[in-house]
C-alpha cells in the first residue's frame, strides 16, 4: 500500500525534507556551535582585560615596592635622634628667620599599619619677606630627611607690601 507520487510531488517532498534537514542541522549543530564560539570570544575578551588590569596592578605594586625600598634607605640615613621640631628650628636659624617664628605646635599621629608615626609641626612666621620664606621652604622641601610642607597659607602683613605672615604645616614620618 504505497503512495504513488508524481514527479512534482516528489520534488516538493524532497525540498521539504532537505529544508527540514537543513533546519535540524542549523538548530542542533551550527547554532550551538556559533553561540559557544561567541561565549568563548566574550570570555577571552574579559580575561584579556583582566590580565591587562593585573599587569597594571603588578607594575604599580613594583613601583610602590621600589619606592618603599628607597624610602627605607633614605629613612636609614636620617639621624636616629631626628625630630621634626628641632629640624625646623635649626633650619629657621640657618635661614635667618628664627626670630620671626610666632609659634611652633608639634603633634604626632600613630600609623595603624606600621611602626611609624606621622609627625606634624604647625608654625607661624610673621614679618618675613618673600625671599626669606621661599628660602626656608626650599630648605625644607629639598632636605634629605623626607620632610614635606603639607599646607601653606600666606598673607600680607601691615602696610609694608613686602612683609608676609605665613602659617605652614610640615610633616614627616618618624619611628
Amino acid at each position: 500500500m504505497g503512495i504513488q507520487l508524481n514527479k512534482r510531488e516528489k520534488t516538493v517532498v524532497s525540498a521539504v525534507a532537505v529544508g527540514v534537514c537543513l533546519l535540524a542541522l542549523w538548530y542542533f549543530a551550527l547554532a550551538p556551535f556559533l553561540s559557544k564560539r561567541q561565549q568563548l570570544r566574550r570570555a577571552i575578551s574579559a580575561r584579556t582585560q583582566s590580565l591587562a588590569e593585573i599587569r597594571a596592578l603588578q607594575a604599580e605594586y613594583e613601583a610602590l615596592r621600589r619606592q618603599g625600598a628607597l624610602f627605607e634607605k633614605e629613612f636609614a640615613r636620617r639621624e636616629k635622634s631626628f625630630t621634626l621640631f628641632s629640624f625646623l628650628d635649626r633650619l629657621a636659624g640657618e635661614s635667618g628667620i628664627k626670630a620671626k617664628i610666632t609659634y611652633m605646635k608639634p603633634s604626632s599621629v600613630d600609623q595603624p599599619d606600621g611602626p611609624y608615626k606621622l609627625s606634624l609641626v604647625e608654625m607661624k612666621l610673621q614679618g618675613v619677606n618673600l625671599e626669606q620664606l621661599s628660602g626656608y621652604l626650599y630648605r625644607i622641601e629639598t632636605s634629605p630627611n623626607m620632610v614635606a610642607v603639607k599646607r601653606l597659607s600666606v598673607t600680607k602683613t601691615g602696610k609694608a607690601a613686602e612683609m608676609l605672615t605665613a602659617v605652614l604645616q610640615v610633616e614627616t614620618l618618624e619611628i
